[in-house]
């Protein structure tokens, strides 16, 4: 029993409680009081809400523990726990807004407010649960299961999936409210991409210059940044070049344009988005001591 939970933190069982109240918060009081439905397990729960009116959060509990059942071998142990924790949390969440709503929020004349809201409240309780470790369950591990047996990409499947509930949640829905439940499906995506990969986002630079000593000097001296020194060939001329790779916050981006344009004005650089970052001067400094999250 003891090396069941070995391994098992506190920290991230409160984030998905937290993140599981703030789902079912923007579940209940935007997508149920007006009428929206939403893709995944959730929308079926939904459905059947709209259809039977048989309570999301008992829907919920019985769509995903047979799929447990059946999927357990596809989770390793802890993410195992913390999914089984997120999936009964989330149930408990429904069904504490379900019978103790905070309050009635009476949108139905602006759906474009409830859109948004509903997805910012939906995305940010599933980030805080992903970025934990955990899941929700439902088409998460039925995508497991049909890239296992099937080979079909988990991205893939899980937006076919989405627009399959969508669909079908027509019997139901208005033209109008399947749109609107659209928009509350991107940006519930683009808010789990922020919490996910934002807080730890990052731009690189490539720079080919013939002064890359002037310039990784200036980067380290006025700001503090580290960079590497590789070797290319030009396509055009076949000439030996040194190419400087440097990563550096967001908000450092225009420092690094603007030295890069006294140091030598004729440099060619580009820059990509870094979707996370580890390191020294991300997140320990030179002496290895943890460095708090820039914002």
């Amino acid at each position: 029993m003891t090396r069941l939970f070995q391994g098992i933190r506190l920290q991230p069982i409160l984030v998905i409680l937290i993140g599981t109240l703030i789902f079912g918060f923007g579940i209940i009081h935007f997508n149920l009081q007006n009428g929206l439905a939403h893709g995944g397990f959730t929308g079926i729960t939904l459905l059947f809400y709209y259809l039977f009116t048989i309570e999301p959060s008992l829907s919920n509990l019985l769509l995903n523990i047979p799929l447990f059942l059946i999927g357990y071998k596809l989770f390793g142990r802890l993410m195992l726990i913390y999914s089984l924790i997120g999936t009964v949390s989330l149930s408990a969440s429904l069904r504490i807004f379900e019978l103790y709503p905070v309050t009635e929020l009476p949108l139905q004349d602006d759906m474009i407010l409830v859109s948004i809201f509903a997805g910012v409240f939906v995305g940010a309780g599933l980030g805080m649960i992903f970025r934990a470790g955990g899941t929700t369950g439902g088409a998460d591990i039925l995508a497991r299961l049909a890239n296992k047996y099937f080979g079909i990409s988990i991205g893939k499947f899980m937006f076919a999936f989405d627009a399959v509930v969508i669909t079908i949640s027509l019997v139901h829905l208005s033209l109008t409210h399947a749109m609107y439940t659209l928009v509350t499906v991107f940006v519930a995506g683009r808010v789990i991409d922020f919490i996910i990969e934002g807080a730890s986002a990052a731009k690189s630079a490539m720079i080919i210059s013939s002064r890359t000593d002037e310039l990784s000097k200036a980067i380290i001296e006025r700001m503090s940044r580290g960079s590497t020194v590789l070797t290319g060939k030009g396509s055009f001329t076949a000439d030996e070049r040194r190419v400087l790779y440097c990563v550096v916050n967001r908000n450092e981006l225009i420092q690094l344009k603007n030295l890069i344009e006294e140091v030598d004005p004729y440099a060619f650089f580009s820059v990509n988005d870094v979707k996370e970052v580890s390191g020294e001067g991300f997140t320990f400094d030179n002496q290895r001591r943890p460095l708090k999250p820039s914002a």
